[in-house]
């Protein structure tokens, strides 16, 4: 189930015995935590109530027993189990048969207690390590099936980005900031659609900035890491047009705010390597090129997908290969020793604005 459904299930029917919660996302993880512990366990009742075992240190079968057990100081309880994929026998390669057979044992147990949980108990069995694609994908399937006893399970996957726009969108008008959509999409790209960061960066701004004006781009970037990653695709339009007078500027303003010049050669690199990754794949149009580069496991966002459609439209290929070569050279000279990083960017600027 996902989580609106595990949050409306437990409002309408209260808590399952057991919970197989499954998947690396954090901010609905952390909603359905906090929702689970408020539907069993008063806040006075949580210091006693609640009890978490890391099941990489702690064997399935003990946690079960003390699932088992009946605390003198708490009626009801809730036994958060995590790391659950340390429970999962690996691979038979350097696997011990004495491994297999607790693994065995634990995965016997926990079908036993289900059959007969323990009352006013509430048991989450956690796995926050694996993706839901990609190479994690077999593993993650591999620790739904160990659990597959548990019939409540809930699974967090990351947020779409729709699904990511829409909530950065709620949490601003909660916070009562003021937010445009250019500064949102900056925001977006910023934190990567994570909804954790969306949260914590909108209460950062709400913070720094109150209600009282509308968050710029400049405020975004000052608060949000990541953000300056704008002022260098900027630097990279720049490029693109031939405009050296502009793109010195741009240098100039990230030189006097401080910006690490090596990290910028690196925000440059990928801008250039992805555009004309893309361009040798045939791939046209914001589209096909977030399309592209999510089937190959590179998560993208559609603003990033826009920023390399335009630096594909910018740069003819043997442009964007020049480039490649240029940011290669200047990142070995700021390996070297040298009077000074500004210099070494000013030539690159130099060569890849030359008529």
């Amino acid at each position: 189930m996902s989580p609106e459904q595990f949050l409306a299930r437990l409002a309408k029917n209260g808590p399952e015995p057991a919970y197989l919660f499954l998947g690396p996302e954090a901010y609905e993880r952390t909603r359905c935590r906090r929702a689970l512990l408020d539907a069993v366990l008063p806040p006075d009742e949580r210091e006693n109530g609640f009890t978490r075992h890391d099941l990489d240190r702690t064997p399935l079968a003990a946690a079960l027993d003390d699932a088992r057990a009946l605390s003198l100081f708490a009626s009801r309880r809730v036994i958060w189990l995590a790391g659950a994929e340390a429970a999962v026998p690996r691979a038979p390669r350097g696997r011990t048969d004495g491994d297999d057979a607790d693994a065995e044992t634990g995965q016997a147990g926990l079908g036993a207690y289900l059959r007969e949980p323990t009352p006013d108990v509430v048991l989450v069995i956690d796995c926050a390590r694996y993706e839901f694609e990609g190479e994690d994908k077999s593993r993650i399937e591999r620790v739904e099936a160990f659990f597959s006893a548990v019939p409540a399970k809930v699974e967090f996957r990351p947020f779409a980005p729709e699904a990511a726009r829409f909530l950065a969108q709620r949490l601003a008008k909660e916070a009562g900031i003021q937010l445009g959509l250019a500064e949102l999409a900056l925001l977006l790209e910023a934190t990567g659609g994570d909804a954790s960061r969306i949260a914590m960066e909108i209460e950062k701004l709400r913070l720094f900035a109150g209600a009282a004006r509308k968050i710029t781009g400049d405020d975004i970037a000052a608060l949000v890491p990541d953000a300056q990653s704008s002022t260098i695709f900027a630097l990279v339009a720049a490029l693109g047009r031939g405009d050296r007078s502009r793109a010195l500027e741009i240098l100039d303003t990230l030189s006097r705010s401080g910006e690490y010049m090596p990290l910028a050669l690196t925000f440059l690199a990928t801008q250039f390597r992805t555009a004309l990754a893309a361009r040798e794949a045939g791939v046209r149009g914001a589209g096909q090129i977030q399309a592209h580069f999510n089937k190959l496991g590179a998560r993208m966002w559609p603003e990033r997908a826009r920023q390399i459609e335009q630096t594909m439209e910018a740069f003819s290929k043997e442009r964007l290969e020049q480039a490649v070569e240029r940011v290669f050279e200047a990142d070995r000279g700021l390996r070297d020793a040298r009077p000074d990083d500004r210099i070494l960017m000013e030539e690159m600027i130099l060569a890849l604005t030359a008529r």
